[in-house]
């Protein structure tokens, strides 16, 4: 883990691409304390050695299937899976096709049952719902972060930057994040080389020595997410409702793409069921100092 200082910054987006709906801003000073953050996601070989240690089944694995993305399913067009509610559906409940519920995918099988992280030790763990990213961080005595601490670290100490470098996403040409590039959600190029996730340590550290933390991935961060309840919250250490039925995410993905999802910015935020899985979800934790 990595010891960041705390401090005052500018949380928050007004860029013309914010999502206004997703309470993006306004920008806002806040003040988180010192505390400590993983320095990239929880991998595949760390997460292996909290379910030997504990036995521990992720929801995915209690439900029997998760959601995978259309074009990493091999061999088969449609798949058809019993949703958490118990009926059938092929694609993903709000009606994205590009979601398909597959029997058998899990964080060990993130495709399927006749796919393997045996070769991801590096990876970021995949199809993890919030509580088992709960129930890892409790079992490492760590904790997920709060927004403004994800947001803080994100940002590397740049004030009002759209990305952890700088504004620009490939300045000079170079890509530093996973995102898509094509035509999404049918071609991604994968000109920063991949269209799955990548490792943990894929991409140059921010300027806090933080790797990875835009992209590849989705992020949960502690908080019930609201668009609204930072207009009247605490600046000091916010910690989100006290209530809520979405947990919130943070950092975009390799899915997401101007186009369609631009949430890859450090002030963006989204949020899910907490017992939602993919193959774009995982977590870092942090820890008090």
């Amino acid at each position: 883990m990595l010891r960041l200082d705390g401090g005052r910054f500018l949380m928050g987006s007004e860029d013309s691409d914010s999502v206004k709906a997703d309470g993006e801003g306004p920008v806002r000073p806040v003040t988180v304390d010192p505390f400590y953050l993983d320095r990239h996601t929880v991998t595949n070989e760390q997460f292996s050695e909290f379910v030997r240690a504990t036995e521990y089944k992720t929801e995915a694995e209690r439900f029997g299937w998760s959601f995978v993305f259309h074009t990493h399913v091999r061999g088969i067009n449609h798949v058809r899976g019993s949703n958490k509610d118990g009926g059938e559906a092929l694609i993903h409940p709000a009606g994205l096709r590009w979601w398909l519920k597959i029997d058998g995918a899990d964080w060990a099988h993130p495709e399927g049952p006749d796919s393997s992280v045996a070769t991801r030790a590096n990876y970021p763990v995949v199809h993890i719902s919030w509580a088992d990213a709960m129930s890892y961080a409790n079992w490492a005595g760590k904790r997920l972060p709060t927004e403004a601490e994800w947001e803080f670290a994100a940002r590397g100490g740049l004030e009002a930057k759209r990305f952890p470098w700088g504004d620009e996403l490939t300045p000079g040409g170079k890509h530093l994040c996973n995102v898509w590039q094509g035509s999404f959600p049918d071609s991604d190029l994968a000109e920063d080389g991949y269209s799955a996730p990548a490792p943990v340590d894929a991409y140059p550290e921010n300027g806090f020595g933080l790797q990875v933390i835009t992209g590849n991935t989705w992020e949960w961060c502690s908080d019930w997410f609201s668009p609204d309840y930072h207009l009247h919250s605490t600046r000091l250490n916010p910690v989100g409702p006290a209530i809520g039925n979405r947990r919130a995410m943070r950092g975009g993905s390799y899915l997401c793409h101007a186009s369609y999802c631009n949430r890859y910015r450090v002030g963006a935020r989204t949020s899910n069921t907490p017992d939602s899985s993919t193959t774009n979800l995982s977590f870092r934790c942090a820890m008090d100092v």
